[in-house]
């Protein structure tokens, strides 16, 4: 195999382990399969902050900081290249040595459209797009007024399992979109056996506010995550034998919703702390007893099919997933995986999982080893663009 490239953000998201663990996927999956991988990021000086927030320069930034724990922890020096925006080097690799890697790879991944069109011009091999928002980016490029751009790329690629089927409500594009399920490297997420406790915890890792604004498909103004766990915030007095917990990112000008939560029996931690960085989401996925997590209201609304790599890594880890509904028909339903439309299923499907944790921890393994291992996953998906085989 030669070279692979993936685009996506590290550094631009200091301190969140999960989101990290999305672009490590695909780079260690890559790996896998015998490709010479490397991670490509750009980071914009202006983006730079030190831990509590404030703009820093590089050099001092929790950026910079971030990048190189995870390079460290993963044993991946020299796999992770960090440049600005002009193309000087920032971390890993010299500019030219990642031009010159771009240029030769036999496919670049480019997940979220990270890269810049500077430097995927320069690729010579495969360009593909990866779609992590479904709904979000078919409205924006359907939109002329959102300066958001799909071009440059050979090939595009979602998430979201029903976009571009027949029936589906999200705008036209034009583009041809493959469909896939996130990636999960199994090696790195070994099952971790169940201890027989007196109650189930059920857990999940979110941000209360999406980074992006209201969307408008076909008329509707869809709604945004915090909305659906505002319809399921009555759940921990609905389930006995259970707790519910919720490592979320939320403002403090969010008191109101926070006050509820806690006031429904929600447990809320604060992510930096639990998970900041890629070994501790492991270890707080893995120290979990199930999870729970409501999705974003266009992934739902539009029937898109998204399937999270969080509930990946939970499923991989041996622990239930408890998610709401998006459409999802390409996998079991069930044992091990189990989804919700209402706030009674939610509950029915939070009681199911708390009187066997074991045996659905045991389907949510052979589930993630039968649907997501990287290696069935990426070599699907290579064979359907054209590389290898």
């Amino acid at each position: 195999m030669g070279v692979a490239i993936v685009g996506g953000a590290l550094a631009n998201k200091p301190g969140n382990g999960g989101e990290a663990w999305v672009r490590l996927s695909w780079l260690l999956g890559l790996r896998r399969l015998g490709f010479d991988a490397y991670l490509v990021e750009e980071l914009s000086r202006s983006a730079c902050v030190d831990a509590a927030g404030a703009p820093a320069d590089f050099a001092d930034s929790f950026n910079r900081v971030f990048f190189e724990q995870v390079g460290r922890d993963l044993h991946l020096d020299g796999r992770l290249a960090l440049v600005g925006e002009d193309g000087e080097p920032l971390a890993g690799p010299r500019a030219l040595e990642v031009r010159e890697l771009v240029a030769e790879a036999e496919v670049v991944f480019n997940l979220s459209g990270h890269l810049g069109d500077e430097l995927l011009a320069g690729s010579r091999g495969r360009r593909v797009y990866v779609d992590l928002d479904p709904g979000f980016t078919q409205a924006w490029h359907a939109d002329p007024s959102v300066p958001f751009e799909l071009a440059g790329h050979d090939r595009y690629v979602t998430v979201g399992l029903n976009v571009g089927r027949a029936g589906s409500p999200l705008p036209e594009t034009g583009i041809e979109w493959l469909a896939t399920l996130p990636p999960i490297v199994l090696a790195e997420w070994p099952a971790q056996p169940r201890e027989r406790l007196k109650e189930t915890r059920f857990t999940t890792v979110a941000s209360w506010r999406s980074g992006y604004g209201p969307l408008r498909i076909g008329g509707r103004t869809m709604g945004l995550k915090h909305h659906e766990f505002r319809r399921a915030i009555g759940l921990p007095g609905c389930v006995g034998g259970a707790s519910f917990e919720l490592a979320l990112d939320i403002h403090p000008g969010d008191v109101a919703d926070l006050e509820a939560l806690e006031r429904n029996g929600w447990a809320v931690v604060d992510p930096r702390s639990v998970c900041g960085d890629p070994r501790a989401f492991r270890e707080y996925v893995r120290g979990s007893g199930a999870e729970f997590s409501v999705a974003q209201g266009v992934y739902v609304e539009t029937s898109s099919g998204w399937f999270s790599d969080r509930s990946a890594a939970y499923l991989a880890s041996g622990r239930a997933a408890l998610v709401q509904d998006t459409g999802v028909v390409d996998l079991p339903l069930g044992e091990g995986l189990l989804t919700f439309s209402s706030l009674e299923e939610a509950a029915a499907g939070a009681e199911r999982i708390a009187a066997d944790p074991v045996g659905h921890g045991e389907a949510a393994r052979a589930l993630a080893e039968t649907h997501l291992d990287s290696d069935v996953v990426l070599g699907r998906l290579l064979a359907e663009i054209g590389i290898g085989g």
